[in-house]
């Protein structure tokens, strides 16, 4: 992989391990050598794990909204920065840019960048992984929704698979890199 999106909050939210592991994440993108793709802006984890990147030498690209760009919360010194004209193709761009994917805790439009590239993946749309960072719990209520609309039977187990979890920056990374595309059909009719 040469480069992830991540996505992520605009804010750090109220526990300081979601800075941390921002930061960490950053730092190992560098040392495996993948450039960061991103929001843009200077605020939030988003700039924590873009300036953890910028510090150690490493690539951070952000694609940010003309709208949000007016707010002046765009990023300074990125190594290249993208300004869209508005958040759909701003999220067409991340996805084109990246090789992967990774949500780290966040808030509505850090969901919503997530399940849409689940979706994209689920309607073989592209085979890039999906993950989440699972800081301190952060998801844990999500993935008991994902199981529960299997139980419902608006999910297969296939689709629930699709998506790489882990608590472990280094393990993540590590089972994003051996990813396998599922063979099974990822969704179906009834």
């Amino acid at each position: 992989m040469k480069r992830i999106t991540v996505f992520c909050g605009s804010s750090n939210g109220v526990e300081e391990v979601f800075a941390e592991q921002a930061v960490l994440l950053g730092k190992a993108f560098v040392m495996q050598n993948i450039g960061l793709v991103y929001g843009g802006t200077d605020v939030g984890l988003m700039a924590k794990v873009a300036n953890a990147v910028l510090q150690d030498g490493g690539e951070a690209i952000g694609v940010i909204p003309e709208q949000i760009r007016d707010f002046k919360l765009a990023h300074e010194n990125l190594t290249e920065i993208h300004v869209t004209k508005d958040m759909q193709s701003r999220k067409t761009l991340m996805c084109d840019l990246a090789d992967g994917f990774i949500a780290l805790p966040g808030g509505f439009g850090t969901l919503d960048e997530l399940f849409e590239v689940l979706t994209a993946s689920q309607l073989s749309l592209h085979q890039k992984p999906v993950a989440l960072l699972n800081v301190n719990g952060f998801y844990d209520d999500l993935l008991a929704m994902l199981k529960k609309m299997e139980a419902k039977g608006f999910l297969q187990q296939v689709n629930i698979d699709m998506l790489i979890v882990s608590d472990n920056v280094d393990d993540l990374l590590d089972k994003m890199h051996s990813y396998k595309v599922p063979k099974e059909e990822k969704w179906k009719l009834n």
